[in-house]
């Protein structure tokens, strides 16, 4: 079995994978700089335990991190708990399979390279992909699976938190259900009425304009935790895969191990 790491900026996902690619669990924690490799350890063997999992069974493990600062205690966790060295997305040996054609492809996120990789794997080339996580991220690849490049915005839990912190009298509200009507009757509703459907609008604007610059209309495919909360409210997000993340990092793994 595959023991899965996808690191991100807010919350670090856990997952194992059998040999056919189905995930046996998933669990999500905070991301924290300081939690060491000990302490991530116990939490996750109860979680094991917990899903009928053996420890034992996990003979390989993949990393992708967007925060530098957490690697040591991960790769250290993979080595004192499961016995392996993990595959780090982003390391000069570990081969992704697609090629990243920008002006400094190093600078990629690796979560924004495993998405890639998993929407062609899954899906084919020639599409989109929008990661709702801290950012929001809009990620382009060709036809041969090939990465564009993209664009990067505020996730909308960090406008949300902005909003409150630099207005002394507008409360921090909570995404959710889609508002009925966008003309606010009291400040919550307004505020949520803004949040939401004004991250729509700009979801649905930057889509527009990037098959603009394609020249076609490349299949969108929304991925993070809010995907199907907007996925159902815009019609240019054409289908949601909150795994997406994770099916890339197996797939990047499939083709290393093989190799």
């Amino acid at each position: 079995m595959l023991l899965a790491i996808d690191t991100g900026n807010t919350n670090t996902v856990f997952a194992v994978f059998d040999a056919e690619g189905h995930i046996r669990g998933e669990w999500r924690a905070s991301t924290d700089v300081n939690r060491t490799a000990d302490e991530t350890g116990v939490w996750l063997l109860q979680l094991l335990n917990l899903a009928g999992i053996d420890r034992q069974q996990i003979t390989a493990a993949i990393i992708a991190t967007v925060v530098p600062a957490v690697l040591f205690n991960l790769r250290s966790l993979c080595r004192r708990y499961f016995g392996c060295q993990a595959l780090v997305v982003g390391a000069p040996e570990v081969d992704i399979g697609i090629q990243v054609l920008l002006d400094r492809p190093e600078e990629v996120g690796a979560d924004r390279l495993v998405n890639a990789v998993g929407a062609f794997v899954a899906f084919g080339g020639s599409k989109i992909i929008v990661d709702f996580g801290t950012a929001t991220t809009f990620d382009v690849i060709d036809a041969e699976g090939n990465y564009l490049g993209g664009v990067i915005c505020p996730g909308v839990n960090l406008s949300i938190e902005a909003l409150h912190r630099a207005s002394a009298q507008l409360p921090r509200v909570a995404i959710g259900r889609p508002p009925e009507h966008i003309i606010g009757k009291n400040t919550v509703q307004a505020m949520r009425a803004g949040v939401f459907w004004g991250y729509v609008g700009m979801v649905e604007g930057i889509i527009a304009r990037i098959r603009q610059e394609l020249g076609m209309r490349a299949e969108v495919i929304a991925t993070g935790g809010l995907a199907p909360l907007f996925s159902e409210c815009s019609a240019s997000l054409d289908r949601a895969d909150p795994d997406l993340t994770l099916k890339g990092l197996f797939a990047v793994w499939q083709r290393n191990a093989t190799r």
